[in-house]
């Protein structure tokens, strides 16, 4: 297996995997340079139903083994909110900070005890042949009242993570790629490869 295309559109998100998957001897193409511009409409009912519906939709196009992810969060005082919806939790077209002052919004009269959340990533990887897998990854913080950082994507100014005394958004990506929801499922994925 010389390559594998990523299942995403999104800049950073490609970014991030990419990084994290640089020590594969394998080359990551985006869907868009492989040649598949289409967005996969995510109609599944989980975080694994959408990352598979993607890889599968991709791969089977394509005919080169995929990688998807699908992700969000989930905050314990919202019932796990915004969850699979976490990409369109303001409406369609959303902009981070849309979908970050949103979740503040319907978070203020929570207090600072009660403010855990899991961002969760499941990582789909399928081949040509039908056969497919997935990796999960968890990494769990609290909502903070405000936005603090200025790095990552989508919610990661307000995820904080105590053990480092920072949000995502001020994590340097180094370490954030060492200790995020993806970079877990990925370092599943980078495993499952390696023994493949």
């Amino acid at each position: 297996m010389k390559q594998i295309i990523i299942a995403s559109n999104n800049k950073k998100k490609l970014k991030e995997l990419s990084e994290i998957l640089s020590s594969l001897d394998i080359e990551i193409i985006s869907q868009k340079d492989a040649g598949f511009d289409i967005e996969v409409e995510e109609t599944g009912k989980s975080f694994e139903e959408n990352a598979l519906l993607k890889a599968k939709t991709i791969c089977k196009a394509l005919g080169q083994p995929t990688i998807a992810d699908d992700s969000g969060l989930m905050v314990t005082a919202l019932n796990g909110q915004p969850g699979i919806c976490s990409a369109r939790y303001a409406g369609d077209g959303a902009s981070d900070q849309q979908k970050t002052e949103k979740l503040l919004l319907n978070m203020k009269d929570v207090p600072k005890d009660k403010r855990e959340a899991k961002f969760v990533c499941v990582i789909a990887f399928c081949l040509p042949n039908g056969k497919s897998y997935t990796f999960n990854g968890e990494c769990f913080g609290e909502i903070l009242y405000k936005s603090c950082g200025e790095g990552g994507f989508g919610y990661d100014p307000i995820f904080y993570v105590k053990q480092y005394d920072k949000t995502f958004a001020q994590l340097d990506s180094e370490i954030k790629n060492k200790i995020s929801h993806r970079a877990k499922a990925l370092n599943k994925f980078k495993e499952f490869i390696n023994d493949f």
